[in-house]
């Protein structure tokens, strides 16, 4: 079974979606692996340690696309390179398939298997594979690297013979992954940490991390079952900015991490917030990639807004390539290798198994994602 690796084209990716150390484990199973000139270049994996990690080097990247039986992608793919796949064969990547409606049909019109990575269950069974995390642990560490870096104050307490420096009063909005990270990375710093989330399970995490939690009274809330927090209300939003006001003005710095699986994410941070907050303040806006928890920030720019820097950077996990590239490399590999059959060296879609079910968009020509899938009124 041949597995093909096309170079990522988005512009400013650095990631590359397999690592030699991961090449020479899937070549181990018995599986051909080919891959683009330069695919791992930016992320510091030059094409001779694929060579000897035993893959071969493809130049045309035409001919790679359309003789893969699977092909393993970091970001989803342009629409117009779905054609060169071929039928039957199998495409795994990131694909953000509640807003690339297009992209979805046109996988199922040329009959391939399109696995989307933002869709593996999270089960104790597929930890391995979720990328998701993996990613969004790197980016809480490089929003906090961030901040630190567009901050006009250092993070840590300093004793001197001028006097004692303050440290930084830090608030991280959203305790998932990226927000435990960037808790952690601020700590560490030796910040003074705040954080929230609607989901009030979380505020032993923050605690156990040496943070103070923000308690804000919003009645129900909670958590879905794969974790992520719920919507609010349009009440529970407003009490919910009233409550953050005073604490966006007292830090130095604000993360906002906050996002909807599958929605664009909610606006946190308001004018009025802004506002409130010292110039030479920072805000690091992680959500920027679907459109922004700061109202007016602008992706992938820093913008100063009354002396407020507010930082829209994107693709934070990019700015450490190596590291990001080698954990989404092993979230793939792990994959192939629960559904590999050793005996005949190939890739086996089982149909019924949980976690193909939750993250397999379509098949036989067909989308076959329930997630996906219009349901009768």
């Amino acid at each position: 079974m041949k597995i093909s690796v096309p170079k990522e084209t988005h512009p400013g990716e650095t990631r590359a979606p397999l690592t030699p150390d991961s090449t020479a484990k899937l070549v181990k199973l018995g599986a051909q692996v080919e891959v683009e000139a330069g695919v791992g270049l930016a992320a510091g994996f030059p094409d001779d340690a694929y060579a000897k990690a035993g893959a071969t080097i493809a130049i045309d990247r035409r001919a790679l696309i359309g003789s893969g039986d699977i092909v393993l992608r970091l970001r989803k793919p342009p629409v117009e390179e779905i054609a060169l796949l071929k039928s039957g064969s199998i495409h795994v990547s990131l694909l953000d398939p509640f807003n690339e409606k297009e992209l979805v049909q046109k996988f199922a019109e040329h009959g391939v298997s399109a696995i989307s990575m933002e869709f593996i269950p999270r089960t104790t069974r597929a930890q391995k594979m979720d990328v998701l995390s993996s990613q969004a642990n790197l980016g809480g560490y490089e929003a906090v690297i961030l901040a630190a870096r567009y901050s006009n104050k250092i993070f840590p307490m300093m004793t001197t013979a001028a006097g004692t420096i303050l440290p930084s009063k830090v608030f991280i909005i959203g305790v998932g992954v990226a927000g435990l990270q960037a808790i952690a990375t601020a700590k560490r710093l030796g910040a003074k940490v705040t954080a929230y989330d609607t989901r009030p399970v979380v505020e032993e995490q923050v605690k156990s991390l040496a943070a103070q939690f923000l308690k804000i009274d919003l009645g129900e809330t909670g958590q879905t079952k794969d974790g992520y927090a719920k919507a609010l209300t349009e009440e529970q939003i407003q009490k919910q900015r009233q409550a953050m006001n005073k604490t966006c003005g007292d830090s130095d710095v604000v993360i906002t991490t906050a996002q909807v699986f599958g929605r664009k994410a909610p606006v946190l941070v308001t004018a009025e917030m802004l506002n409130a907050m010292k110039p030479g303040s920072v805000v690091i806006d992680m959500a920027v990639e679907t459109g922004g928890n700061v109202e007016g920030v602008v992706y992938d720019q820093v913008t100063d807004r009354n002396g407020v820097k507010i930082v829209g950077i994107a693709n934070l996990p990019g700015r450490a390539p190596l590291h990001a590239s080698q954990v989404y490399s092993a979230n793939l590999l792990a994959l192939v290798e629960e559904f590999w059959d050793k005996q005949n060296k190939t890739f086996v879609l089982k149909l019924d198994d949980e976690i193909i079910k939750g993250c397999l968009v379509t098949h036989g020509g067909k989308i076959v994602n329930e997630k996906l899938i219009a349901k009768p009124n």
